[in-house]
C-alpha cells in the first residue's frame, strides 16, 4: 500500500508541475473501547458484533448459514448473487472479514439499497452465521420531467440567460426494481422545446444461474434546434418551428456478468434518422451525403470492471471499461470506433484520496462527416474549465488528477413520515483538480483547440448525498485566461 501511495503522491505534483510550467476512507479498525468492527463504507456499517464473539483473525473458520432480512420487493437470490462465500465454505475469518465488506460494497452498488448491514450474529465454535440485512430504497419514480435542452447548466443559465423556450416538459416513469430481479423499466413522454417518446426495460439476470440478460430499447424523437457546424469552438444552430430532425432508434442488447466484478454488453442497434435539407444547405459536409435520411445498423462491443466501495463517488479501487462499434454498413454511414474509461481512486490519508481518471476515443477512418465528429464538451468527456467550448475531432485522449478530503459530514431526520427516506445523508469533500487533453482534427478549420494539449485547473466542492445524488460546485481556469464557476448535478464520466 505505502508504494502505492508514494506513487499516486508522486504523479500528482508532476501533474500538476507540468499544466503550470507554461502559462476514503481509513481501513478496518477496532478503535480502542469500542465493541464493533467498522467497514470501509459511503455510511457506517457494522458488519459484526461483540469483540468477545469474533474468532482470531488467523482461525479458520465455517459459515453454517447466511440469513437476508429487510428485502421486501429484492429476492434473495439477487442480494446473493453479489456475496463471495457461501454455507459450509472454510476460511480463514481475516479473509471472511475482507470478504464481507466486499458484499457490502457490492450491494451498496447495485443502487437497490439505502443502507447495508453484514455482521456475524452467531458463533459456535469454529462455525460462524452470517446475516445480511438491507433497507430497500423507493425503485418507483414517476415523476414530471423538466430539463434544458442545451449541452450543459452553465450554458442555458449564461449564454441563454436561463429561457424557459428552451426547456423540454414532460413526465418520465421509472421503476428500478420491476420484477425484484434489479430489472429496470422506463417510458419518457416529452414535449416543449423537443419531443421524446422512449421506452427503456433492462433485465440483467434472465436465467437461473443469473449471468445471462437481454435489454430493449426503443427511443422516437424530434429536434427544433441542431448544431449544424462549430466555428472558434463554439457551436453554430440553425432553429426552426417544424423538427429539422426526426429520429427513430431501436435497440437490442444481450448482457453477460460470469463474476462479480466484470460484465459484457453486446448490441444490436438501428437507427433512422431524417433532417430537413436545410441543414445539408448550409454545411454540406453535415452527413457526408445528398441524402436527407439515413437509415444504418450499429453492432458494438463493450466490456466494464468494477472494484470500487461507491460507484457514484468512490474512495477506493478501480472503475472503467472499454468499447469497440462498427455503425453503418455503406459510404453514407461508415465508422469504427474504439474508446475507453478509467477512474482510481486511492487513499493517502484520513478521509483523504487521490484521484485518476482517463478517457479515450478513436473513429475510423479519420475523415468523418460532422454528424460523427463530436468529442469534447458534448457528452461525458469534457476539461473543467471549457464548459463553454465545443472541441470536435476523431481521436482525443484526456487525463484528469483531482486531490480530495472531506471536511463535513451529517445526517438530516426526514420531516416526512416515510420510511424510504428518514434520514438524508450529506458530505461535502474539498478539492484542487487539474485536465489535460488533446483532440486530433483532420480538418479543424478556424477552431482553436483542436491538435493542440489542453490544460485546465481549478478548486471545489463536492456534495453526496441520498440516492446517490453527487453536486459539483467547481471554479475552474484554462490556459486562454478564462475563468468561472461551474456546476454540474451529476458524477465525473
Amino acid at each position: 500500500m505505502k508504494w502505492r501511495t508514494r506513487l499516486v503522491c508522486s504523479l500528482t505534483l508532476l501533474w500538476f508541475a507540468c499544466c503550470y510550467s507554461n502559462d476514503g476512507f481509513s481501513q478496518v479498525t477496532l478503535p480502542p473501547g469500542t465493541d464493533t468492527l467498522v467497514a470501509p463504507s459511503q455510511w457506517p456499517v457494522y458488519i459484526s458484533q461483540s469483540d468477545a464473539e469474533l474468532p482470531d483473525s488467523s482461525n479458520l473458520v465455517e459459515i453454517g448459514a447466511v440469513d437476508i432480512t429487510g428485502n421486501k420487493k429484492t429476492k434473495d437470490y439477487i442480494i446473493l448473487r453479489e456475496v463471495d462465500f457461501h454455507e459450509t465454505q472454510h476460511l480463514l475469518f481475516s479473509e471472511l472479514q475482507k470478504k464481507m465488506e466486499d458484499t457490502h460494497d457490492r450491494l451498496m452498488n447495485t443502487s437497490l439499497f439505502l443502507t447495508v448491514n453484514v455482521s456475524v450474529f452467531k458463533r459456535e465454535g469454529n462455525l460462524v452465521f452470517i446475516s445480511i440485512n438491507v433497507k430497500e430504497r423507493w425503485y418507483i419514480f414517476p415523476l414530471p420531467y423538466f430539463k434544458v435542452v442545451d449541452r450543459n447548466f452553465n450554458e442555458w443559465w449564461v449564454k441563454n440567460k436561463r429561457s424557459l423556450d428552451r426547456i423540454n416538459y414532460g413526465v418520465k416513469f421509472t421503476h428500478n426494481n420491476f420484477s425484484g430481479r434489479k430489472d429496470k423499466m422506463q417510458v419518457a413522454l416529452i414535449n416543449g422545446y423537443n419531443r421524446q417518446i422512449a421506452f427503456n426495460y433492462v433485465q440483467p439476470y434472465a436465467d437461473k444461474s443469473l449471468k445471462h440478460g437481454f435489454a430493449i430499447a426503443f427511443v422516437n424523437s424530434g429536434q427544433r434546434e441542431m448544431a449544424y457546424k462549430t466555428e472558434m469552438n463554439k457551436q453554430v444552430f440553425l432553429k426552426q418551428e417544424k423538427f429539422l430532425r426526426n429520429y427513430t432508434h431501436f435497440e437490442l442488447a444481450y448482457l453477460y456478468r460470469p463474476a462479480l466484478k466484470t460484465r459484457h454488453t453486446f448490441r444490436l442497434e438501428y437507427s433512422i434518422d431524417k433532417i430537413s435539407d436545410t441543414l445539408l444547405k448550409l454545411n454540406p459536409n453535415f452527413w457526408g451525403t445528398s441524402k436527407t435520411t439515413l437509415r444504418y445498423p450499429e453492432l458494438s462491443y463493450s466490456l466494464s470492471y468494477t472494484d470500487v466501495d461507491y460507484v457514484p463517488y468512490p474512495s477506493k479501487g478501480l472503475v472503467g471499461g472499454f468499447s469497440i462499434a462498427k455503425k453503418g454498413i455503406d459510404k453514407s454511414m461508415n465508422v469504427w470506433e474504439a474508446g475507453f474509461q478509467a477512474t482510481y481512486t486511492q487513499p493517502i490519508f484520513t478521509k483523504t484520496q487521490i484521484q485518476v481518471q482517463a478517457a479515450g476515443v478513436i473513429r475510423l477512418p479519420f475523415d468523418q462527416p460532422y454528424y460523427n465528429q463530436p468529442l469534447y464538451g458534448s457528452g461525458d468527456m469534457y476539461l473543467r474549465g471549457l464548459e463553454y467550448y465545443v472541441i470536435d475531432g476523431v481521436a482525443g485522449l484526456m487525463g484528469r488528477i483531482t486531490a480530495r478530503k472531506e471536511i463535513l459530514s451529517f445526517t438530516l431526520h426526514s420531516p416526512l413520515k416515510n420510511k424510504f427516506i428518514d434520514a438524508i445523508p450529506f458530505r461535502f469533500f474539498l478539492k484542487a483538480y487539474s485536465d489535460m487533453g488533446y483532440a486530433y482534427n483532420k480538418n479543424p478549420g478556424n477552431n482553436l483547440f483542436s491538435n493542440k494539449l489542453l490544460k485546465t485547473w481549478g478548486v471545489g466542492l463536492d456534495m453526496i448525498t441520498i440516492y446517490d445524488f453527487v453536486l459539483r460546485f467547481e471554479y475552474s481556469f484554462n490556459q486562454l485566461g478564462n475563468n468561472g464557476l461551474f456546476l454540474h448535478p451529476r458524477s465525473d464520466f
